[in-house]
């Protein structure tokens, strides 16, 4: 996989199945209900049941009536600390009937956060704990310093070594804002700053990473109202 975290639909029928993986693959019944057969370990995914299959267990599948599932493909860590079953499948259940339309509407926020609230739902609760920090104002020196380049949201969460989602979910927690909302507002200082200091504009909004001086100055007049 070439994402680190992918969210699909997909439904299975009575054609018999089996593979293995690399990566942590959860599964969310949604209708109908899946047979698994799991290094030899029978388990039964029906509508709101939840399984996690490992990285390298061998599994066979198959669907007699025919059933579809959310599905997540996750290199994410953590997903190790966590049991077959969710710590609440009530709430893993419901969540994933939203993630299920959310990937039919192609909503980019809820595809997006879905993986680390799955992982928030199904994790037991002493991970919350142990939960790795984030130094904001590392992060912070460190895309300051890079605001002429397009940084994205994989970059700064590589940087706090996170996945995309789990960054997503943990900036949203600590400020409020989406990832880019946040790196608007780190360009936006630092180019206030740099204004406050006599830096022409056009210098200012190349050091900055606006695509034009008349794009900065809008965003200050913004700011300012």
């Amino acid at each position: 996989m070439a994402a680190a975290e992918s969210l699909s639909l997909r439904d299975y029928g009575p054609s018999p199945g089996s593979h293995s993986h690399d990566h942590f693959q959860v599964l969310v019944g949604l209708d109908g209900v899946l047979e698994l057969e799991v290094e030899g370990r029978g388990q039964r995914v029906g509508r709101g049941d939840g399984f996690l299959v490992v990285p390298g267990d061998r599994h066979d599948f198959e669907s007699t009536g025919g059933s579809r599932c959310l599905v997540l493909d996750t290199r994410v860590g953590l997903w190790s600390l966590c049991a077959p079953s969710p710590r609440d499948a009530r709430q893993v259940g419901s969540l994933a009937q939203y993630l299920a339309q959310a990937v039919l509407k192609r909503q980019p926020l809820a595809t997006l956060h879905g993986p680390g609230l799955l992982l928030e739902a199904w994790a037991p609760q002493a991970s919350a704990a142990s939960r790795r920090r984030i130094d904001w104002a590392s992060l912070q020196t460190w895309a300051q310093a890079r605001l002429d380049q397009p940084l994205t949201v994989a970059q700064l969460a590589e940087r706090a070594h996170l996945s995309p989602s789990q960054f997503a979910l943990r900036c949203h927690e600590a400020h409020g804002l989406s990832v880019m909302q946040w790196l608007r507002s780190q360009r936006l200082a630092r180019a206030r700053q740099l204004r406050a200091l006599g830096v022409p504009v056009a210098e200012a909004a190349r050091r900055t990473g606006y695509r034009s001086p008349s794009a900065l100055t809008a965003a200050l007049r913004r700011e300012a109202h």
